[in-house]
């Protein structure tokens, strides 16, 4: 299955491959910033499962790139050992309490961790499996709403 970065196993990354294919993707959304004049770091990622651990990635490791971030079924990506500056980011994290791939622990975790660098965390669960359902969808579309202008602009 296509995927941002390579995985060892189930839920077990290449760290290295991580950090090369993070930094690429930061090098790409900071040249598409610069060629299509993108005001400031007004920036969202929106990932799902693979896709929403890189994007967590990316937050950790560029924490001055992205504005925010909804993630669908994010992994712990890795443990930063010093927490990055995420002062008053804002973060959806939206898992799943049946979720057959990450275990709740794992968002907990990133909780957390994203919680630690001062990121604003909201969760939202999915009764569900790994799947994304209507709920989601509403939930993120919800979190975007009560975003304010002073959340897309980074000092």
């Amino acid at each position: 299955m296509p995927r941002f970065f390579r995985r060892l196993a189930e839920g077990v990354f290449d760290l290295a491959d991580l950090k090369v294919q993070t930094d690429a993707l930061a090098q790409f959304v900071s040249s598409a910033s610069r060629n299509y004049e993108l005001e400031g770091n007004r920036i969202i990622a929106i990932g799902y499962s693979n896709g929403a651990n890189i994007a967590a990635s990316l937050l950790l490791m560029h924490p001055k790139l992205l504005s925010g971030a909804i993630l669908f079924r994010p992994m712990v990506p890795f443990r930063p050992q010093v927490p990055p500056d995420l002062k008053d980011i804002p973060v959806l994290l939206a898992a799943a309490r049946r979720d057959q791939i990450v275990p709740p622990q794992q968002t907990s975790e990133l909780s957390a961790i994203f919680s630690t660098a001062g990121a604003r965390v909201t969760t939202h669960w999915h009764p569900g499996g790994h799947e994304l359902g209507t709920d989601d969808v509403a939930a993120a579309k919800e979190w975007l709403a009560t975003l304010s202008l002073r959340d897309y602009e980074r000092l």
